[in-house]
């Protein structure tokens, strides 16, 4: 997989190496693997990943972990507006002063929020889009976050490790597939849209990157709660090689009583979590409301 080749007629400037570490001296700012931050440093790879991202006219897009503004540039290019969400506070106050600079036209498009994304449940605007180079360390839960409480965002395309970015778009059976492949499937259809070398980034990561894109579509039509279904799929993987009857007997209360519902959910209970679809694990959710 690839990314679609940029569009080089007249390009508007980027942030480029000299750019990045010129900021950070000013900051004094020295990246942190807490706050896992890589910084783009090449302006193609952020046309690729904007034009890979798909928006349309008059977009919202979210955007987590800004830092210096490389893809924060990109994403002003072609969406209505970005609403950039910074945990670190000197790159939050910093980054309209660095869109006043590159994008003088845009600085009212941007909105900052200097808070930590896993705490966020309002922002200044409804965003239809999430695009981001997301922190490793909490990629997933972020994502889930989002997803979650913000219904809005309805396509995204996420940068996160490469070895996450498969897990997330792994599909039942496959050797990836767990809690959050399951989980990001009861919102979205998940896809890996590419694969983003370790130069391109200040400092550069010892691991690849990976373009994860989603696309929200309707959870699964069932009675359970959400949280009663990511319950079960919680339960299910805490002990992946375990037959679902074994697995999930803690859940139940025994295994006889969970081998009663994975049986009326239609499953079979000698099988494994990661042969389920996010389906199959509503049902067994729904069916303990049934007993």
């Amino acid at each position: 997989m690839s990314l679609p080749p940029s569009n080089t007629e007249s390009p508007l400037p980027l942030l480029g190496a000299a750019d990045i570490r010129r900021l950070a001296a000013e900051l004094d700012l020295r990246p942190t693997k807490t706050l896992g931050q890589n910084f783009v440093i090449d302006g193609n790879t952020i046309r690729r990943i904007v034009l890979a991202a798909q928006l349309q006219p008059g977009e919202t897009v979210l955007e987590v972990g800004p830092g210096l503004g490389s893809l924060t540039l990109g994403l002003l290019d072609a969406a209505e507006r970005v609403i950039a969400v910074e945990i670190d506070s000197r790159l939050a106050a910093r980054l309209p002063k660095t869109i006043a600079e590159f994008r003088p036209e845009k600085v009212a498009a941007l909105d900052v929020v200097a808070a930590d994304a896993l705490k966020v449940t309002e922002l200044p605007g409804q965003p239809t889009a999430l695009v981001a180079n997301l922190p490793y360390n909490v990629a997933v839960p972020v994502v889930l976050h989002l997803l979650e409480h913000f219904p809005s965002l309805q396509h995204g395309l996420v940068m996160v490790q490469d070895e996450v970015a498969d897990r997330l778009a792994a599909t039942p059976g496959n050797k990836t597939y767990g809690v959050p492949s399951v989980k990001a499937a009861w919102y979205a259809g998940v896809r890996k849209a590419g694969v983003i070398g370790m130069n391109v980034f200040w400092p550069a990561p010892k691991i690849s990157s990976g373009l994860v894109e989603f696309i929200r579509r309707e959870p699964p039509q069932c009675r359970a709660e959400r949280a009663q279904v990511f319950e079960v799929i919680d339960a299910a993987f805490a002990q992946r090689r375990k037959t679902l009857r074994a697995a999930l007997s803690g859940w139940a209360g025994s295994g006889a009583r969970a081998e009663e519902l994975i049986l009326a959910a239609g499953v079979d209970p000698s099988a494994r979590g990661e042969v389920l679809d996010v389906t199959a694990f509503a049902r067994i959710a729904e069916a303990r409301l049934d007993s």
